[in-house]
């Protein structure tokens, strides 16, 4: 606004001129102002003092700033909703905010950083860190092909190809890159005290059996017949069919011990499969021990409960199958995956087959010692 060149002082001491008995157009010729100015200032001054002008200017000031901050807050909230579709966690997600509201609002840098809670060196500062192309990319390659791997696993797999970073590093990346996987269905928490399962110290000392259950698209459902060797976790056997017997089971055990020869002991469940005549026919001639575990008891068996874990997580819930044979040719080969190319974490990052080559080598080192 136009500043005028008369104060309120003079002013009023014009308007009590006119009160003294000087005309309004002697007024205006005397002091240069027109005669719409003088009656402008005699309907806003007029019968007022010096004191009560100032105290005027005074309010108008105040009014004039309170109008300023009530649009500015106006302002702040109908910015902060557009701002808000997602919460500003991150100081990346703050950077972008504060430069959406000072190009789209014209804010001030120092405002929208107060808006948004962030301080302006923060929203300054430009990291000198390298941006890990190369790294990125090779790790979303591998989540895109292992789907349910966290970053544990991500970074046992870059190690195996020679990657050498710090684990906290990658999972710094692994967030940065939005790979997190969600975990499917709820943890299980034992209730008092348990002991823990003895590991054998030997392939073939004792083996592991259950069942899986899926269903084709068709609706159809069938059964997978796990064997696990609890001394090297490799999966044996993933048999799969519509129906398996007790014979079928112990069939499919007298293959797996063609290559392998026969364990000690074998733990199940007390399925009727498993608890058959045929089974018990089956253990008698090959002299194998069966332990059947406590009823409602899983982790009594839990290896191989924790191999069904994995396989439902990572294959079955993964595909769709559309016939046995697909389903039979899907789960083999993620079979064989598991063996030789998944690391374990309880190997110490080993997969199966080697850990087991290992093992086999380390015994032939210590029997040519003795």
């Amino acid at each position: 606004m136009k500043r005028s060149r008369f104060t309120e002082e003079q002013i009023i001491g014009i308007l009590k001129e006119h009160q003294a008995g000087l005309s309004a157009p002697e007024l205006c010729r005397k002091h240069g102002i027109s005669d719409a100015t003088f009656y402008t200032w005699r309907k806003r001054y007029g019968g007022m003092e010096v004191s009560d002008a100032r105290r005027l200017k005074a309010l108008e000031e105040e009014n004039a700033k309170l109008k300023k901050l009530l649009a500015e807050s106006m302002m702040d909230v109908s910015t902060l909703r557009e701002m808000l579709g997602k919460k500003l966690l991150t100081p990346g997600s703050r950077r972008n905010a504060v430069s959406w509201a000072m190009e789209e609002k014209g804010y001030s840098q120092r405002r929208a950083c107060g808006l948004v809670g962030i301080d302006p060196r923060v929203y300054r500062y430009r990291s000198t860190r390298s941006d890990d192309a190369g790294l990125r990319t090779r790790l979303r390659e591998l989540a895109s092909e292992r789907r349910r791997f966290g970053y544990r696993r991500l970074h046992l797999l870059l190690k195996r190809e020679g990657v050498e970073v710090n684990w906290k590093k990658l999972y710094r990346l692994y967030r940065e890159e939005r790979l997190t996987v969600r975990k499917r269905g709820g943890r299980k928490r034992a209730l008092g005290t348990r002991a823990p399962m003895a590991i054998p110290q030997d392939p073939n000392q004792r083996w592991s059996l259950d069942f899986v259950s899926d269903t084709l698209v068709d609706g159809r459902r069938f059964r997978i017949l796990c064997v696990i060797d609890d001394f090297s976790r490799e999966c044996l056997a993933t048999v799969a069919d519509n129906s398996i017997s007790g014979e079928r089971v112990a069939r499919e055990l007298d293959v797996i011990a063609e290559r392998r020869g026969y364990p000690l002991m074998v733990v199940s469940d007390n399925g009727t499969e498993l608890t058959s005549n045929a089974m018990l026919k089956w253990q008698q001639e090959h002299g194998v021990e069966w332990h059947y575990i406590a009823p409602g008891k899983p982790m009594q068996n839990g290896f191989v409960e924790s191999f069904n874990g994995r396989l439902r997580d990572e294959c079955l819930n993964e595909h769709l199958f559309r016939s046995y044979r697909h389903a039979r040719e899907t789960i083999e080969h993620w079979r064989i995956d598991y063996n030789l190319n998944r690391p374990h974490t309880s190997l110490d990052g080993l997969t199966p087959n080697e850990f087991a080559t290992r093992s086999r080598s380390d015994h032939n080192v210590n029997r040519a010692n003795l």
